[in-house]
């Protein structure tokens, strides 16, 4: 994201127009076969309790660690700011705002559950709601006021990190670059789409990078806000209007992808799709009912992906235990963490092969390793020049190693 390509993404973020409209010429040509570098994590840092600061404080030399890489160009955060164990508050998030400012590469975020969808929860300093006289219990503090934000309510905490981490949409945070957000490129026929400005996408070399918020807990349609009877018609039109901004701004991708003939497209999102997280499988060939809420998303990378027939890559945290896999295939390499720190093993027959199935073998999927020490990044190479098939730690110009460190 640097040198010649800065100028193909101004004049895109300039452009006011659905993806495919953009006519701006390729500019990042001059540079397009190099080998590039990125840096991905997520579900980071965590707490165990609201007063526990351990990862905090491990944070700073974590980001040296990135930054000591001469050879990443970009850090990519997939979501998770806190664990479900912490209050949101404005206070913390500004906190993580100003130790993002350290990283000396662009940064791009996608927001997690915890920080803005789980806020309702009493556990994250939300409240819960009572039966008996039918109000929300909120959590207080010894001043006896509410200690989340908003009183734990999930859409004014998105707007909150929207505020703090994407007050000048198009432009990343660590060194500031241009990118892509559907805040301006959004489908005029949905003028909605606008509102998130935390969708972005941008291009590195030849492969295109696409960010969705898609939070973990079912998409935000399952986890009932304060634990109410029912979902209010403030959530269902949330996770609704959401969702299928998210599915326009994939569809939009991939059109640009396949328009300008890429080489490949990754995708970064919170949520961990195909975790059952305890819950009950779904029948035969259908997903289980924790799982619904992604199944439009499913199936549309799994469509789009097909007709793009060349590697798609997607990011994801939430699920906290690093994983390598194909969900979108029976009897693809899997490989996951049997425990913090340690080397991947195959998978055994767990819960992602519950999910119905799409064939899509040009497909590969990576959870994050997160929540626990060794603090740990993945170093994602791209290299034009090599097509590796679909294994366990290389894929088509991709290939990955995890980067750890040390316990304080």
């Amino acid at each position: 994201m640097q040198g010649p390509r800065d100028n193909s993404f101004a004049c895109w973020a300039r452009l006011g127009l659905a993806l495919t409209g953009f006519v701006c010429s390729l500019a990042f040509a001059n540079d397009e076969r190099r080998t590039i570098d990125v840096a991905v994590y997520g579900d980071a840092p965590y707490g165990t309790t609201p007063t526990d600061t351990a990862e905090f404080q491990a944070t700073p030399a974590f980001i040296e660690s990135v930054n000591a890489d001469a050879d990443v160009s970009l850090v990519v955060h997939v979501g998770d700011i806190h664990s479900g164990k912490q209050y949101c508050t404005s206070a913390y998030d500004l906190s993580i705002y100003q130790l993002w400012t350290e990283f000396q590469r662009p940064l791009i975020y996608t927001p997690g559950d915890n920080e803005w969808t789980d806020c309702h929860k009493a556990g994250e300093g939300g409240g819960t709601y009572n039966k008996s006289t039918g109000q929300i219990d909120y959590v207080l503090d010894s001043n006896q006021n509410p200690v989340d934000y908003a009183k734990g309510d999930p859409l004014a905490n998105l707007a909150l990190i929207r505020s703090i981490f994407f007050s000048e949409p198009g432009w990343t945070l660590g060194r500031r670059v241009p990118v892509i957000s559907q805040a301006f490129a959004y489908d005029r026929r949905y003028p909605s789409d606008a509102a998130f400005v935390e969708n972005v996408l941008w291009l590195e070399g030849r492969v295109l990078f696409v960010t969705i918020n898609v939070p973990g807990g079912s998409n935000n349609d399952q986890d009932i806000w304060y634990k109410a009877p029912s979902a209010s018609p403030t959530q269902l039109a949330e996770s609704t209007t959401r969702t299928a901004a998210d599915i326009r701004w994939l569809e939009s991708a991939f059109a640009a992808a396949k328009f300008f003939r890429l080489d490949a497209v990754v995708v970064v999102t919170q949520a961990d799709m195909w975790d059952l997280d305890g819950t009950a499988p779904g029948g035969a060939g259908q997903a289980a009912p924790h799982l619904t809420g992604y199944e439009s998303l499913i199936n549309t990378i799994a469509t789009k992906a097909r007709d793009f027939n060349k590697p798609v890559l997607l990011f994801n945290g939430d699920s906290h235990t690093y994983r390598s896999d194909n969900p979108l295939m029976q009897g693809a390499v899997c490989t996951i963490e049997p425990a913090p720190g340690q080397e991947a093993v195959p998978c055994s027959n767990d819960d992602w092969l519950q999910h119905p199935f799409y064939s899509v073998p040009n497909f590969h999927r990576i959870v994050v390793h997160g929540s626990t020490f060794p603090l740990e990044w993945l170093k994602l190479s791209i290299d034009p020049h090599t097509k590796a098939p679909n294994g366990a730690s290389a894929f088509g110009p991709f290939r990955w190693q995890r980067m750890t460190q040390p316990a304080p």
